[in-house]
């Protein structure tokens, strides 16, 4: 039998906000910038480790995110919410079922289950199809930790507004994106940590998202040894932002890779 993994790779597939960055009919700076660190796709990760690939959140942009990070394949798909920015690339599984041969378990809140199933619904139809259907098997979990090849993931509860969203941690590293607000008991789940994404949309205040100051408050409590935002909005120009903040700490940016013990 194989050694179970000692490291795993995050692959940054998007760092952007949920319109993306350029943002369409912007003639603000970022949004013409010329530092691809300032060209953000819809967020998402990838984790991989012994041939094994997970994916955190399926946005718009999957299709091109998975071709420019040569995904040879995805064994799971991680979701955190229910959002068209979290979720619309969903379709664009059926290469790999395709290529796979397999079902691929999907994984997220009962809420978002139902999300997914109502938008879309042609997936789950009975009967045949005249066009191909994504091959999913949707995993509704109560908070429990999910095991995947040796790997356990556990749900992180966070608040997103007045709505719910779920970041995971996976051996000494954690994903948290699209939250307001991270409960005390989450806080406790996220002690001891090697990395740590963090949501940091802008400067100004936003009912549903972290500032980059909250942020720097989150990191600065649980001290993880190094900190990476995402979810950035053009208001945060990269390499103006990144000089600004402290040692360990940076913005996120697509194609970023980091490698974490589990």
């Amino acid at each position: 039998m194989p050694e179970p993994a000692e490291r795993l790779t995050i692959t940054v597939l998007g760092s952007g906000t949920s319109v993306g960055v350029p943002t369409l009919c912007c003639p603000c700076a970022v949004c013409h910038s010329s530092d691809p660190r300032d060209q953000r796709l819809r967020p998402s990760v990838a984790l991989r480790w012994d041939g094994h690939c997970v994916l955190i959140d399926t946005g718009p942009d999957f299709r091109q995110q998975a071709l420019r990070a040569r995904l040879p394949r995805i064994d799971a798909v991680l979701y955190t919410h229910g959002h068209a920015d979290h979720i619309l690339g969903l379709d664009d599984l059926r290469p790999f079922n395709y290529t796979q041969g397999e079902v691929i378990p999907v994984y997220g809140s009962e809420e978002t289950m139902k999300i997914i199933r109502r938008v879309f619904d042609y997936i789950f139809r009975d009967g045949p199809s005249e066009s191909s259907r994504p091959k999913i098997q949707p995993h509704p979990f109560d908070g429990q930790p999910i095991r995947i090849f040796g790997v356990e993931f556990t749900p992180i509860p966070v608040r997103h507004g007045k709505g719910a969203c779920h970041g995971y941690r996976f051996g000494n590293a954690a994903y948290l994106t699209d939250h307001s607000e991270i409960p005390e008991e989450s806080m406790e789940m996220l002690q001891g940590l090697d990395v740590l994404f963090l949501d940091a949309l802008r400067h100004k205040p936003h009912p549903t998202h972290s500032t980059l100051e909250q942020s720097l408050k989150t990191v600065e409590r649980l001290k993880p040894r190094e900190a990476w935002f995402t979810h950035i909005s053009h208001d945060l120009p990269h390499e103006v932002t990144d000089q600004l903040l402290p040692n360990g700490v940076g913005l996120a940016y697509d194609g970023l890779e980091v490698s974490v013990r589990l």
